[in-house]
């Protein structure tokens, strides 16, 4: 039996943690610009999550599943918990659109209603309605001969009432928004946007000639878009492909209408849908949150971010541009995006020209569409001879689709592609380089906590580690033997290896925090990941701290574990970052019967989350930090910076509510900070030009 006051549920934690997106929307601190993208991100992931989340809870309802959540609840109590919550967000969204759209229109640029163009700015309208809209449209009426038009996940329809010119026939009519057609125009290039939806309806006389228009309305519907695969298929690929093609047809979850539509219309939708009016939403201002970003691009530079080029390891450059030689050198790590991501591409594309390189082994879970220079590096070594091979995921949610069309892409050009195991996801992210050298074969390894892709590594907060310690290496080999091959080792050297043993490694680690406490050695233990979800560790740290051991945790997301409370959790912190950057780095942090930060902690970085997919369900990999200079970055910089944010930072109070960091005299951004103060282990010779700021964190 689940206890309601140990445990926050994880949906309503994620719906918290999205809130906390949009309150960055909201803060009149930050940029216009900026707001306009947050608003957008916080509809992009409610869209998700009701893709993914709420639809599974709807499958366990409909199914009549009676297994409840780690707080106590049964699916039904969360799925009602869940509605209420997104529809005040989703009120929360339309609020904060219409105020953002006042600023907007202070700084000249309108999102405007067809009224309140002028003559020149209809002729254009017109000019583009024709051209680039009416051939795109397909009107369906709705009677006996025309059933209702099938509605894409995501899709965005009008629904719209006529009365004949020449009889007292009414028709209804559907017009569905096909996938490329935008919700915003720019009017002739100056900052004017018009909604598509209103163009058409301006323009809804050149559709429909012979009858008058009454009354029109929208609507957006969301779709289970979960993907469901057999154990037993033969063909991972073909099995897949299978499944995207039904992404879109999946069971209504959540529709979406404008407040003001007739009564009428709104009917007609609902019973051919047969959707159940607790599943449905009506929106006051706009239907597609995340569309709001569309404006972004013509906001001016003075409402965005300050530009910010991220720094290149030195370290590199005092090697004569050489990774293997710095690597050699020592031990780097790479913190993201404040140092370019252009070194994992530059160690890549060295070992594929490099010709004393033998062999590459990567894995891949998210990669870029286009432009990808990690691909391309991979086929350029494949075509210089070497021994290629991609470990690559292709059950990586919403990116299914590019990575089946890159395995494929790498195959036709001599890349050994695996696709891992079927019931394990290959989360872990290792780039490995066999090199042969004058004493022999070296091997080269890149560890990191985010993915190998060149977009997402400018705007979220990662570590690169790069090492060819050998005891570290040859762990390394045998990850890749046992997802390639299901050979498992016997022991590992220093990974901790989802899923054999990173759960009870990480128990243990905790343990020994406890021990120390007790025999009253200094005991702490800092974490900083996304989700934390796992109930075996939750008790675990909900133990610790019972016994005395301080524990700071910086939790993104979703976070299940309740702080604070007298008992059972008073010794345990837990805050979240939400600010330029998406905070997506995994690091664990114990301090190993010293006070923290001390150079003796154990501390680890790692592609895995405490949640239970992380340890049972994929393939991950924890890596300690064997060398000191890093060891101090991580734990002397990167972490107590995260922990004295008080500008960008969240406090999670027992209730599972967060409030923000109340500042004290010092105010401190983790963003800001990394921004200006140059990292340790990469900034090689230039690091005594410019030594980073040192900072103290003091544990209440």
């Amino acid at each position: 039996m689940h206890d309601k006051k140990k445990y926050i549920n994880r949906e309503l934690s994620w719906l918290e943690f999205n809130q906390r997106v949009l309150e960055e929307a909201e803060n009149s601190k930050i940029p216009l610009a900026e707001r306009l993208n947050f608003l957008s991100i916080s509809g992009s992931n409610l869209d998700e999550f009701f893709m993914v989340r709420v639809a599974g809870l709807k499958g366990q309802v409909d199914s009549e599943v009676f297994i409840e959540t780690i707080d106590g609840l049964m699916p039904e109590q969360v799925l009602n918990e869940v509605i209420k919550k997104s529809k005040f967000i989703k009120k929360k969204q339309n609020e904060c659109w219409a105020n953002i759209l006042k600023e907007l229109s202070k700084n000249d640029i309108k999102v405007c209603e067809t009224k309140q163009l002028n003559v020149t700015e209809k002729k254009w309208l017109k000019n583009y309605f024709v051209k680039e809209i009416f051939p795109l449209l397909t009107p369906v009426a709705i009677d006996p001969a025309h059933p209702f038009p099938f509605v894409p996940n995501l899709g965005l329809s009008i629904v719209l009432k006529f009365k004949s010119k020449n009889s007292k026939n009414i028709i209804r009519v559907v017009i569905p928004f096909p996938k490329g057609l935008k919700k915003f125009i720019k009017i002739n290039n100056i900052n004017k946007f018009i909604a598509t939806e209103n163009i058409i309806i301006f323009f809804i006389d050149q559709l429909f000639p012979t009858y008058n228009f009454i009354s029109y309305g929208a609507f957006r519907l969301i779709r289970d878009s979960d993907i469901e695969f057999s154990d037993e298929a033969e063909d991972l690929v073909t099995t897949f492909e299978n499944q995207l093609r039904k992404r879109r047809y999946g069971r209504e979850v959540l529709l979406e209408m404008t407040k003001s539509i007739p009564e009428d219309l709104k009917n007609m939708i609902i019973n051919s849908l047969n959707i159940n009016t607790d599943n449905i939403i009506y929106a006051e201002h706009i239907l597609d949150i995340s569309s709001a970003n569309q404006i972004t691009s013509s906001i001016s530079k003075a409402h965005r971010w300050k530009d910010f080029k991220p720094r290149f390891p030195e370290r590199i450059k005092d090697a004569n541009d050489n990774c293997f030689a710095a690597i050699r050198y020592k031990d780097m790590i790479i913190h993201h995006p404040y140092e370019s991501f252009d070194v994992v591409v530059k160690f890549l594309r060295q070992a594929a020209k490099d010709k004393k390189v033998l062999v590459i082994k990567q894995t891949i879970y998210r990669t870029a569409k286009e432009n990808n220079e990690i691909i391309e590096a991979l086929v350029e070594a494949a075509e210089e001879g070497k021994s290629v091979t991609a470990l690559l995921e292709i059950k990586a949610r919403f990116d299914e689709e590019v990575n089946i069309k890159v395995s494929r892409y790498l195959k036709r050009y001599g890349v050994q592609v695996v696709y891992g195991s079927i019931n394990l996801k290959t989360h872990a992210k290792i780039s490995l380089v066999v090199r042969r050298e004058r004493k022999g074969l070296n091997t080269y390894v890149h560890f990191g906590t985010g993915n190998y892709h060149i977009n997402t590594a400018k705007v979220y907060t990662d570590l690169s580690l790069f090492t060819c310690n050998n005891e570290v290496a040859e762990d390394a080999q045998q990850f890749f033997n046992m997802a390639t091959g299901y050979a498992s080792p016997s022991r590992w050297k220093h990974l901790s290896v989802a899923p054999d043993n990173l759960r009870n490694d990480i128990l243990t680690l905790i343990d020994n925090e406890i021990s120390n406490k007790v025999k009253g050695k200094k005991s702490e233990i800092w974490f900083k990941c996304n989700s934390l979800i796992d109930e075996v560790v939750i008790n675990k740290l909900y133990k610790a701290s019972q016994i005395g051991v301080k524990i700071e945790l910086i939790v993104r997301g979703v976070c299940c574990l309740r702080p604070k409370v007298k008992g059972l959790s008073e010794n345990i912190n837990v805050r979240s970052i939400v600010g330029r950057f998406l905070e997506h780095s995994r690091i664990y942090c114990f301090s190993n019967g010293h006070s923290m930060p001390s150079s003796k902690a154990k501390i680890f970085i790692s592609s895995a989350d405490i949640m239970p997919r992380n340890f049972d369900r994929r393939y991950e990999v924890m890596v300690p930090i064997l060398n000191q200079t890093v060891h101090k970055q991580i734990l002397n910089q990167i972490m107590v910076a995260n922990l004295k944010d008080n500008i960008q930072a969240w406090e999670m109070k027992p209730s599972g509510e967060y409030s923000r960091i109340i500042k004290d005299k010092l105010p401190i951004s983790a963003h800001n900070y990394f921004m200006s103060n140059p990292s340790l282990s990469g900034r090689g010779k230039s690091i005594k030009i410019k030594k980073p700021k040192d900072l103290v964190f003091k544990n209440k």
